[in-house]
C-alpha cells in the first residue's frame, strides 16, 4: 500500500522481522535530500539505516554496483541528500542505465522510456536489485557486494 508522507510515496515490506519502508521522494531528482530530511525528521532512523537506488548514466544497462558510503559521482539527486543528512555513510546500489547516443543530452535521455529492445534487460535488472536488497539484509553488505558487483 502507498501513501503519500514526508515528500514521498511511502510502502512497507517486511522481511522476517525486519520492517521496511519503501520511499519515492516526490520532489524532484535534484532535490531527493528534502523528502529524506522529512523521513528522517519523524523516524528514528540514521544514515547507515538508508539505502539509495538510482540510475548511473556510467554503468552499461543490466549492471548493478553497491556501495556502502562515497561522493555523488555527478548524480545530483546523490547529492542533495547528502547535503540533507550531511554525510555520505549510506548504502547506495547504482542501476546502470548507459550513456546517451551523441547528440542527445544526458538530461533528457535519462527521462526517455527505454527502447523495446531494452525493455527485458531493464526488467530484469530491477528484478536483480530487489533480490540484492533482500540479500544486503539477509547475508550483509560485503557478501552482497560480491555477489551483485561482478559483471553480468
Amino acid at each position: 500500500m502507498e501513501r503519500k508522507k514526508y515528500q514521498s510515496l511511502i510502502g512497507h515490506w517486511q522481511m522476517d522481522s525486519e520492517k521496511i519502508l519503501l520511499v519515492k521522494p516526490q520532489t524532484y531528482m535534484n532535490r531527493s535530500g528534502e523528502a529524506v530530511r522529512a523521513l528522517f525528521r519523524y523516524l528514528p532512523a540514521v544514515p547507515q539505516d538508508l539505502v539509495v537506488i538510482y540510475d548511473d548514466l556510467d554503468l552499461p544497462l543490466g549492471r548493478i554496483r553497491m556501495r556502502p558510503s562515497g561522493g555523488a559521482g555527478g548524480h545530483r539527486g546523490v547529492r542533495s541528500i547528502m547535503e540533507a543528512l550531511g554525510e555520505e555513510d549510506f548504502f547506495r546500489v547504482r542501476l546502470g542505465i548507459g550513456h546517451p547516443p551523441p547528440g542527445v543530452d544526458p538530461s533528457e535521455y535519462v527521462l526517455k522510456p527505454f527502447l523495446p529492445e531494452e525493455t527485458d534487460l531493464a526488467d530484469e535488472v530491477v528484478s536483480r536489485a530487489a533480490e540484492a536488497i533482500g540479500s544486503l539484509l539477509a547475508d550483509g553488505p560485503h557478501r552482497t557486494m560480491e555477489k551483485y558487483n561482478r559483471a553480468n
